[in-house]
């Protein structure tokens, strides 16, 4: 018997109705037929396939194509008191077999995983033998090679209607293009497919775009404007750190949030931030994802986007709560440029990745022929000066091996320490006697690794700080003697990249199946370049209007709230400008920031202003940088 959807809704996640199009889309998927669900960030599309899989007997499956987006929805899902599973990279094969035991026999609602591991025979195997409710493919988009995120794996997505036919299949996206849309729907194979649209327009949303010769000035000036909570998203994680200190410098309380720190610092930064502790969040693309924070109130976007697809994804991250907020994009004249250089002059060509994927292989000491299992900790930066590339266009190429799953490729710190005692048993007993502060934490580390003499063992530094109830720091330093002093051999080594090699080496055999993809792929993100920057050059059409229309939606109205929409037509002419400036400057000198802000013009015009001013020499420029009345 069927659970009310309502009751579900309620029971789970506290809300008394369903929103835009979920009621719809989910009657349908519980009709049995296969849907198309486009709604924008936030809009809820995880309960159209969550609600109806828990209304019916069996389980669902969810294809999802990040780790951190799988990892995040399981997590809120067990929160709620639900089961649900997930197949991610590095799980042994006895532990593999224990999850999909637990899928058949353990009244387990949602297995979710990779479309890399939905190719593995075993796993197709044992979704035959399961009772499958529903399909879900979370951000369809991916399926599309005109789409953000192009992963040709996502191409066999549509074996599972093969493994378990009459089983209804919902795809799900936030980011389409009418062309995209053609080819999501054509290559999952949907059948007489329902497709539900709402509104991508986000009419609490204010989109603007600010030019300046001062970006830091402006970011300061919004952060102070707008209360709330705010994301500022950045392309490196450099910049991540830098802008961080300089809001917290200035009276902001901000952290950053990158690919680069550990599992456990981003669960620290993110709690801080979800609870208000922190008000800005600095990051880069790597921070967002699965995040549910309703009270965002602005988003700011320090450096141009790849595409329109990751910008409205990132700024629909603001007021899902569906009061007012803002997302804007804060840029110098140079910006673009800078955009085409990262974007654009480091598309790799298919002899550069192929050059690539062979040092990327030496580099690990991988044969020809031979398959590694295991993730790989990579130092990335290590690599590209080893073999001396251009580490953009060497990320690239990595990125375009694992859209073409020869490799999995995620960032994520990890610190491997590993120990081997070389000294003998007696010299081993005699450095006890001498060293009687550390001898009870190294006859721990013997008692729990056995073997330890023998070979080199990893050691697992948390463990054994609560064993010993010595800090990791503290450990650290104990091993780093042992090693000075002869007893062993230490080693401790950290990466923020960690490489999974899915297929066995085989050089240009691996490489040539996607040869020909490659110049569409590069042509694409040409085509997403040209549309961002479209966006940020447009003067003259209303920002939503022009985002609904790049995403195949007409708009009836202007927004009424973006900066094209509420430019004044009126500004003050130059001279009555150039009037105002000199009467402020008779009663002080200022800066032109205090003069923009006490005259209330634009900053383009009222430097123009000032600069023909300085011409005419009716004002100075003072030693510190105050424009003062010529005498």
């Amino acid at each position: 018997m069927r659970k009310e959807t309502k009751v579900i809704l309620k029971e789970f996640w506290g809300h008394e109705d369903f929103r835009g199009s979920q009621k719809t889309i989910i009657d349908t998927v519980l009709a049995g037929k296969d849907v198309l669900a486009l709604m924008p960030t936030g809009g809820g599309k995880s309960i159209c396939y969550q609600v109806p899989a828990l209304s019916m007997e069996g389980l669902c499956i969810v294809v999802s194509p990040l780790v951190a987006l799988i990892q995040d929805q399981v997590n809120q899902l067990k929160a709620r008191g639900i089961k649900a599973i997930a197949l991610t990279g590095g799980i042994p094969f006895t532990e593999l077999n224990d999850l999909l035991d637990n899928c058949l026999y353990g009244n387990y609602k949602f297995l979710y995983l990779s479309p890399e591991r939905l190719q593995q025979p075993l796993i197709q195997e044992r979704i035959q033998e399961m009772d499958v409710n529903l399909i879900a493919i979370d951000e369809a988009h991916c399926i599309s090679q005109w789409g953000n995120d192009f992963r040709p794996a996502y191409l066999e997505c549509a074996i599972l209607k093969e493994l378990i036919p009459n089983t209804p299949m919902i795809a799900l996206t936030a980011t389409a293009t009418p062309r995209v849309v053609d080819d999501i729907v054509e290559n999952l194979k949907l059948e007489d497919v329902n497709i539900y649209k709402d509104s991508f327009s986000r009419s609490n949303i204010i989109f603007k775009v600010k030019r300046t010769e001062d970006k830091l000035y402006q970011l300061k000036k919004y952060m102070g404007k707008i209360p709330g909570s705010s994301i500022v998203y950045v392309r490196s994680r450099k910049m991540s750190v830098s802008l961080s200190e300089f809001l917290n410098k200035n009276g902001f309380k901000a952290s950053f949030f990158h690919g680069g720190i550990s599992k456990k610092e981003k669960e620290n930064k993110l709690k801080h931030w979800l609870e208000g502790n922190v008000h800005v969040m600095v990051a880069t693309n790597a921070f967002g994802m699965g995040v549910d924070k309703p009270d965002v109130r602005l988003v700011v976007h320090y450096q141009i986007p790849d595409s329109l697809e990751s910008y409205f994804q990132e700024a629909g991250r603001a007021g899902r709560d569906g009061k007012p907020s803002t997302a804007i994009i804060v840029t110098t004249k140079d910006d673009e440029e800078r955009a085409k250089q990262q974007f654009l002059s480091n598309l790799p060509d298919i002899d550069f990745v192929k050059k690539v994927y062979s040092k990327l292989n030496n580099f690990f000491q991988i044969s020809y022929g031979e398959s590694v299992l295991e993730p790989l900790a990579f130092k990335f930066n290590a690599f590209c000066k080893r073999y001396e590339f251009n580490p953009n266009m060497a990320f690239n190429a990595l990125r375009i091996l694992d859209q073409n799953s020869v490799i999995a490729l995620s960032e994520n710190f990890q610190e491997k320490t590993s120990l081997q005692f070389v000294a003998s048993k007696a010299a081993i007993f005699a450095y006890f006697d001498k060293n009687r502060k550390t001898a009870p934490i190294i006859q721990t580390i013997l008692r729990t690794y056995g073997g330890i003499t023998e070979y080199e063992t990893k050691i697992n530094l948390h463990l054994l700080s609560k064993k010993t109830g010595e800090s990791e720091k503290s450990l650290k330093k104990i091993l780093k003697q042992l090693q000075k002093d002869g007893i062993a051999e230490y080693k401790n080594t950290t990466s923020d990249l960690e490489i999974t090699f899915l297929v066995p080496r085989e050089d240009d055999h691996t490489i040539n199946p996607f040869a020909k993809k490659l110049k569409d792929f590069n042509q694409v993100k040409q085509n997403n370049m040209a549309a961002m920057l479209g966006y940020i050059k447009n003067k003259d059409v209303c920002r939503s209007v022009y985002l609904l229309k790049y995403f195949g939606e007409n708009a009836a109205e202007k927004c009424g709230t973006c900066d094209i929409c509420t430019k004044k037509d009126k500004q003050a002419p130059p001279i009555k400008l150039e009037e105002r400036v000199i009467a402020l400057l008779k009663i002080a000198p200022s800066t032109s920031r205090q003069l923009e802000k006490a005259t209330g013009a634009e900053e383009k015009t009222l430097l123009k202003v000032l600069q023909r001013l300085l011409e005419d020499e009716v004002v100075d420029l003072n030693e510190i940088n105050e424009y003062t009345l010529k005498k």
